[in-house]
């Protein structure tokens, strides 16, 4: 049965708790905010200002937007009739350990326990929790700034019930985001791990003078950048092969591929995972034809163009 999700209490207001409780209200939830900051108050008007545009121009209502936001007096008033609380702490276990033993208090039974946590896996701080409290919390981790950016991971911790998997997937579908449940705890999660990787490569590349900071963000901005946009590394390396596919590709140039990455800490791929892994790729795009598929990537493709050049004519 899917669950209701009425009221929604934001615990910490800093960037990304006030960008959740715009988005919150702007679907019509009832946000109550937490935060021991002294300028909280002001802080959620200016935010709130600030991001209804933004709201409005995804097609969402933004009237009396500020009607549904109320200041919580400290954190057991603002979990106290709560069905979901996201919870944006700092990034430390202990500090997460304490606040959740707090919200699974003083929160109602029913209410769903999700952390923004960027960087550290829920079991890392719900161990001394009852089982049917841990079995209510999990990662609930956006990329900034939430109200805009759709992904959500979301990522169970070793006691977190399927039953609160599924209200969470629920969940952030209602208020309009992409949620991706992830199968294994992992530090860092999917999204900022790709995003370090491809940190680190970029400052390899400029501290061996390869190309300037301006330049490698010219070759992301005019290359990779528009194709992720539109199709994720796997179905575009799949695209890349042509009718023949992401198997035809590796076939291809698998091994220069991997040869380019040598010393990147990267261990290359033996023939079985190799296999597993064109195997995994086919099983999800095969169910579509080349054709289609790159009908789709290019209608896209030529969207984000447009979209681009709209903005640079306004900026110039």
């Amino acid at each position: 049965m899917t669950r209701s999700f009425r009221t929604a209490a934001v615990i910490g207001a800093g960037t990304i708790g006030l960008s959740w409780t715009a988005l919150f209200a702007a679907h019509g939830l009832t946000v109550r905010v937490s935060d021991p900051r002294e300028d909280l108050a002001e802080a959620v008007t200016e935010a709130l200002e600030q991001y209804a545009p933004h709201l409005a121009a995804r097609g969402l209502d933004v009237t009396g937007l500020a009607d549904r936001v109320h200041i919580a007096a400290d954190v057991t008033d603002a979990v106290r009739d709560a069905d979901v609380v996201q919870e944006n702490g700092p990034e430390r276990a202990g500090f997460k350990k304490d606040l959740f033993a707090t919200l699974a208090r003083e929160a109602p039974a029913h209410a769903l326990l999700l952390s923004s946590s960027s960087a550290i896996p829920s079991t890392a701080f719900t161990g001394e929790l009852a089982d049917e409290d841990a079995a209510r919390v999990l990662i609930g981790h956006p990329f900034n700034p939430p109200h805009l950016v759709p992904l959500v991971e979301v990522v169970p911790g070793e006691r977190t019930g399927e039953e609160a998997v599924q209200a969470a997937l629920d969940f952030y579908t209602s208020v309009g985001r992409t949620p991706v449940v992830e199968r294994k705890e992992i530090p860092g999660f999917v999204g900022n791990r790709l995003q370090n990787a491809l940190s680190r490569e970029a400052v390899y590349l400029v501290d061996q003078g390869v190309v300037t900071p301006e330049d490698l963000d010219k070759v992301m901005t005019n290359s990779l950048g528009l194709r992720w946009a539109t199709v994720g590394p796997f179905l575009g390396s799949h695209l890349g092969g042509g009718p023949g596919g992401y198997r035809r590709l590796v076939a291809h140039i698998g091994a220069s591929m991997q040869q380019t990455g040598a010393g990147g800490g990267t261990p290359p791929l033996d023939e079985e995972r190799q296999e597993r892994l064109i195997e995994a790729v086919e099983k999800a795009y095969g169910s579509s034809t080349y054709s289609e598929l790159t009908e789709t990537r290019d209608r896209r493709q030529l969207a984000v163009l447009a979209a681009l050049d709209s903005t640079e004519k306004e900026e110039n």
